[in-house]
Formats: C-alpha cells, structure tokens, sequence
C-alpha cells in the first residue's frame, strides 16, 4: 500500500486511490483496508472511504477573491495580484495547500526570526562578540529564513515583474530584499560604506528587519487564509450534512444502501426517523416532520404527507418516509444554491470599481514615495542620514497594502451570500446586494407570493341551460394542459369527484387572461372578462354576478363554451401565515408595498384591505406589470419585484432587483436576481436587511483602506520623525501591513453574526 502523507490525506491500494478527511481515517483503513471495503463497499466505486467528502473534487477550479476573471484548473496565485487562488466549491481548511506551506515555512523559521529579534533588543554592548562576529551570528540566522522561509513571497515578488502586473508582493519583496541585500553587503564588505552607513565602527545591517519582515508576512497571510477559509464555512456546513448513501428500494421490496451518484430520477428511496433525506423528491407514502431550517432557517419542523415535496439533506425527524427522487445531483437544490452561491461570489459589486482603479496605480505612486523618501532623507536627513533613508525607504514599501483595496467589498460579498445561504436568499451577484440595499418600494403578486399559491376549489355556478357537474369537468380537462395553480384547483376538484377528464386540443394560455382550447369537440374559454371580450362572447351577466364574490375574496373564472356564457368557477386562495408579518417588516423598513395581480380588481382590492396594502393594481397583464415598474422608476424609485409565476418574468427582468419565491417557475427564478427558497415573503425582509448591512460593511472595509493606506504611508516615509522622533521601522510597518488585512477580513466576518431578525415561525 503506497501512502501519502503529506495530505489531504490519500493512499493508493490494489491499484485504487482513496481519499480521507483527517489523518486518523487513513490510519484505521490502512490497518485493515479489505475489513473497510467489505464494511463500506461503495468505496470501490466512489472513492469515498471516508467519514467525509473528499478533499478536493475532481476538476475544481480555482479563482482570484480579487480578480474574480482569472481562473484555473487547480490551486496557485493569480498572475495579476500574486494572491493565492480559492477553490470555487468549499473545501475544509486543512484541504488548503497555500495554508499548509505558509504554516511549514512560519513554524520551522520561527526560532531563528526570534534568535535574531533578541540579539537585537539586548544591545550589541551586551554582548562579548565582535561587531563583525555579530554580523556573522545574524547572517546565518537570517539566511534560512529570508531565503527559504521568504522563497514565496520573493518568487511572486519575481512574477509580478514577469507580468507587468505590480501588486503587494512586489512591494514585500523589494522592501524585505533591500533590508536583506543592504545587510549581506555590509557584513561581507563593510569597507565598501562610507562612514555614514557605520555604528560601532562597522555599517549597521538589518537582517532583523528583513526576518521579522517575512515572518511577519507568513504570519499574516496565515491569519488571512483561515480567516477566508471560515468564510466558506456556512456553505461547507451546509454541504457536509448530505448524506453520502441511501437506501433504494427495488421493484420487489427489497432495500440497498447505494451512493448518491449512482441515484436517478424516479428511484424510490426510504428514509428513516433520524435520517437525512439524501435528494430532492415527493413523499409516496408516510407521514413525518421535516426540519428544513438548514436551507429555509424555519426553526420548527415542517410536516410533510404524500405528494408533498421534500428537500435533500433536510433531517426526517419522526416518522420513516418512502420517496421517490425527482432530481438528482447537480440538479438538487442544495446543488444548485452552491452554484449560484459559488456564482456570486465571483461576481464584482460595483462599489469595488474605485478601489480597482485606486489599486491599478498603487503600487507604481508606492515606488515612487518610496524613492523619494530614500533621496529626501538621504540627502537632506540628519546622520547617519542613508542609514535612515534606508529605513524609511523600506518601511513605506512594507507598510502599504494594497490587498486591502482589493478585499474590501469580495470578503464581504462572500460572507453575505454564504449567510444568504443559511437564511434561505440567494444572491445571483454582488451587485443584486448592493441594489437590494437601496431599494425603497416593492411591488408584489399575489398569488404565490402573497397567498399560499396553493388554490382550493369552493363551487360552479351555471348559467342557463348548463349543469354543474359538466362545466368543472369541461374546465378541468381544459386546464389539465395548464400549470397554472387555479387550474390544478379544478383538476383535482374533478377527479376528488370521480369526474371522466379528456386531454383538451388546441390548448393555449394567455398570459394574464386565461385559457383556451377544445374539449370532445366543444370550444372552451376559461379566464377573466377580457378574455372572453376579446373573442366577441358577452359576459356581462357573468361579471355582475362575480363582482359580489370577489369583493369577498374569492377568485372567479368565467367560462364560455361554444361562444355563449356558461357559468362560474369560484376558487379560492388563502393567505399565507407569515405574509402579515412579512408586509408589517418591509413597512418597518420604509419600504412602499404594492400589489399587482391578474386577478380581477375587487379580488385583489378585497386582499389589499385585509393586508392594508394602500395600493392595489388587479386586471394587470405581464405587460401591465412591467410598465408599472417602469412608470415607478420614471418617479425615482428604485423597484423591486416579487413574483412566482411565468407572467411575473417580464415585471422581474425590468425591475431593479427581481425576487422570486423558490416554490415558484423556473422562469421566474432565471429572471430575478435574488431567490427565496422557501418562498417566504419574509424571507424578502431578511434579504433586504442583509443587503444593507453588507452594503455598510463593504464601505467601513473600503474607508478603512483608504485611511490606512493614507496615514500609513506618510508615518512610514518619516513625516512624524522631525517632530516627535519616532519612527516606524521596517518590522512594525511589517505588522501593520499584515494587520491591516487581517482587521479587515475580521470585520467583514462580522456579517457572520450580525443580527439581522431572525425568521420567526408562523
């Protein structure tokens, strides 16, 4: 058995590689690898012996948090700032190669950085060495740390000269190489220096300076790595409760443990009390409590029966379920979350536009100071004036950062759409956060969005010559070719009543008025007055005879059959439980409501009043919709839509933002640029109130980078020295430089547990 040991932890036996999370699993599979396989045969197949998912997938991709363009097949630095790339899926932090090596070289070089740190601090009169003996001692005490335990850093240093693309390590690597360069010079030909340069009757060197510099960096970039690990970590949690098999049941009864990626579509799978439900599906049979509140943050279990939809890793907490998969792999929606999750986080906020071009001149004004600063003090200074030209020269190129521009609003964005994530919103991109933030109207559908979407047929009234029964069995086989949820309502009216339903021919939808077509010969039309105006029949006894009804709620169809007026379909669709607390949040925030719907106007003004929805449009097409949205922005608003439903999809795509409610049509949710899994309007409040929260980490993050770079530089070039005598020395410019990233980083994951409301149950 051949294994690895440097990690992730991996061997290969009987010509088969095996992937392991922690060290202790490749132990006890190495000890006995034919007892684990024959206890764990999936592993044959999956590559998966392990307690946990593989380390690195095959075929990840890496991508620049900075640069979002660049991207590759496997880990390495970016080739425009030198910063190490991150996986585009999370992975667990010790899957880290760039945090394992900064680790290595920190630790092994540590002792030697604080050998030469002490011999610095005692004072050289302290000690019985010669000067040039001393000089010797720290030489060797730095070579190990400068040249292997710097090698990084001097190697992008090299490549962002290679590039022509300057960045922080150019800055590192000329500021440690100056302090490190200057000082092996000194100690091999101190009579090369002019008196000036001398202390102790040999040139001063700084192999200190240049150790604690590259310490201090690996430190920092170390603090830095974990800290964008734990970004991910909301995400990974998420992805680490999917269970890796279950158990399938075959056509005569019999149960198998399989792998998720040997699933399809249509398998019937048991989950029992305590299990994770391993993909998206429909209850078959059985009756249980689902806690969901790992992708909807529900807090209390929801109850799910036969029919009803269930997500992959929600957790079945009572009774065992049989189910039968409706979507598989990347086309789950735990999937499909890190997908756009992962998609938003590559996205670029247009807050970010200054920073880049701010940072795309950084570095060349940092050279540039740094020059004139070595000249300034060299030549005007006071003695030993080019030792301290030195110093200062050096500490204004350590001490400015220019990552900190550059991370400014992308650690943000990561952190937010990873809690997004855990909240139940998804962000399509940055800048669906930064619009969100300024969003001050909303305007809603109702069905779907405001009610439950989930329409309950109540009666038929017939007109004349018609009978009750033959007209919702003429609407229900007209609708069986809808998905519109009034026309599932009447389908499954129908067949509750043992009613003969036919396929319908020459069916169309109109979006926003209704539906068409033929049924055993007789020609339908199903929907509102202006659908039936439209094709010439007179509805009006059918519309005074609704008018009553929908000022009472109800939704009414009028049906025509053959061109004459045939009667009433009234069905009825409640509220949902969280919608008043929903509008009662938006409110709080001084957000405008308005509903706008398909339905007809007293319908949707009888909703609005129970709501107390001041606005209310009702009649409205999709191109109705969309021009309102569009007449709001004429006014200066900035508009977001909600909506669930295909006529929602051109309201949606005008809109500022387009919200969809995740229960809703795909087009719907290809349209909008935040998503609500649940399809809980209150989710919208949760969203809206992380977009500003992120909005105002994002600017703290970018006026801190703008403050630091702007004090830090001048302190560093001396501004203060003639004043107050103090100077920032190359090792603390090193700390300050390393901090600075870390402060930020830190802040940005304040968005972590920053409250935001949590989402009460109904």
């Amino acid at each position: 058995m051949s294994v690895d040991e440097r990690g992730p932890w991996r061997c290969t036996y009987a010509g088969e590689t095996y992937h392991f999370c922690h060290r202790s699993c490749l132990e006890k599979f190495s000890a006995h690898p034919d007892r684990h396989l024959a206890a764990r045969p999936e592993a044959k197949t999956s590559a998966a012996a392990c307690c946990g998912p593989e380390p690195a997938a095959e075929g990840l991709r890496y991508v620049c948090p900075m640069h979002p363009e660049v991207e590759q097949a496997g880990p390495g630095d970016c080739p425009k700032c030198g910063m190490a790339l991150e996986p585009t899926a999370p992975v667990a932090e010790a899957g880290s190669p760039e945090l394992r090596e900064f680790r290595r070289r920190f630790w092994w070089t540590l002792p030697c950085t604080l050998a030469l740190a002490t011999l610095e601090m005692s004072g050289h009169a302290a000690h019985a060495m010669a000067p040039a003996t001393l000089a010797f001692t720290q030489l060797a005490l730095a070579l190990p740390v400068v040249l292997w335990g710097g090698a990084t850093l001097f190697r992008r240093c090299a490549a962002s000269f290679e590039r022509r693309s300057p960045n922080m390590w150019t800055l590192i690597g000329l500021g440690a190489g100056a302090a490190f360069g200057y000082s092996v010079l000194a100690a091999l030909f101190p009579g090369a220096f002019p008196a000036s340069f001398h202390v102790m009757g040999r040139p001063a060197v700084y192999f200190e300076a240049a150790a604690e510099i590259v310490s201090l960096t690996l430190l920092g970039q170390i603090l830095e790595l974990r800290a964008r690990a734990r970004t991910s970590g909301a995400l990974a949690a998420l992805l680490a409760l999917a269970p890796k098999t279950a158990r399938r049941l075959d056509a005569s009864g019999g149960e198998t443990d399989v792998p998720l990626g040997r699933l399809q579509a249509g398998d019937r799978l048991r989950v029992r009390p305590g299990e994770r439900i391993p993909t998206d599906g429909v209850v078959l049979e059985g009756s249980s409590a689902v806690d969901e509140a790992m992708l909807t943050g529900e807090p209390l279990p929801v109850t799910k029966r036969p029919g009803d939809r269930v997500t992959g890793a929600t957790l079945n907490t009572q009774g065992a379920l049989i189910i039968r998969a409706t979507q598989v792999g990347g086309d789950t929606l735990l999937a499909q979350i890190v997908q756009l999750v992962v998609a938003a986080r590559r996205s670029t906020a247009p807050m970010q536009k200054l920073a880049d071009i701010v940072a795309g001149y950084f570095v060349a004004i940092v050279v540039g100071v740094a020059v004139l600063t070595f000249l300034g003090w060299g030549l005007l200074g006071p003695e030993p004036r080019w030792v301290l030209a030195l110093i200062h020269a050096v500490s204004v190129l350590i001490v400015a950062c220019p990552c900190v521009l550059g991370l400014a609003t992308p650690m943000s964005v990561m952190i937010a759409t990873g809690r997004g994530a855990t909240l139940g919103v998804l962000f399509r991109d940055a800048a669906a956060i930064e619009k969100l933030a300024r969003v001050d109207t909303v305007v809603i559908d109702k069905t779907g969005t405001l009610t439950a979407g989930r329409p309950t047929f109540e009666q038929v009234l017939p007109a004349a010559g018609f009978q009750t029964e033959e007209l919702l069995r003429l609407a229900a086989s007209l609708e069986q070719g809808s998905e519109h949820p009034l026309g599932a309502a009447l389908v499954a009216a129908a067949r509750a009543r043992g009613l003969p339903l036919v396929e319908p021919t020459d069916f169309a939808a109109e979006s926003g008025r209704g539906v068409r077509g033929m049924v055993d010969g007789r020609r339908l039309l199903l929907g509102n007055a202006a659908l039936l105006a439209a094709d010439g029949v007179d509805a009006a006894d059918l519309a005074t005879q609704a008018t009553p009804l929908r000022a009472g709620g109800a939704i009414v169809m009028l049906l025509a059959v053959d061109g004459r007026p045939a009667g009433l379909l009234v069905v009825s669709d409640p509220v949902k439980p969280s919608t008043p607390e929903a509008l009662a949040r938006l409110r709080a925030a001084g957000i405008r409501v308005i509903m706008a719907t398909g339905d007809a106007t007293a319908t949707a003004r009888a909703l609005g009043d129970r709501l107390g929805l001041a606005e209310v449009h009702g009649d409205a097409s999709p191109a109705d919709k969309q021009a309102l949205v569009r007449r709001l922005q004429a006014e200066g608003r900035v508009v977001a839509m909600a909506g669930d439903g295909i006529n929602d999809a051109p309201a949606l795509a005008q809109a500022s933002v387009g919200i969809a409610m995740g229960d809703g049509t795909d087009v719907a949710i290809r349209n909008a640029q935040v998503t609500l899994v649940k399809g809980d309007l209150r989710g919208l409040a949760i969203a809206h109130a992380l977009a500003g929260a992120t909005v105002r980490n994002m600017r703290q993050n970018l006026g801190f980078a703008l403050f630091y770079n702007a004090l830090g530089i001048p302190v560093a070039a001396g501004a203060l020295t003639p004043f107050t005598g103090w100077t920032l020395t190359p090792m603390l410019a090193a700390a300050a430089m390393s901090l600075s990233c870390v402060s930020l980083i830190a802040n940005a994951l304040r968005l972590r547990t920053q409250r935001l409301g949590a989402i009460p149950h109904a």
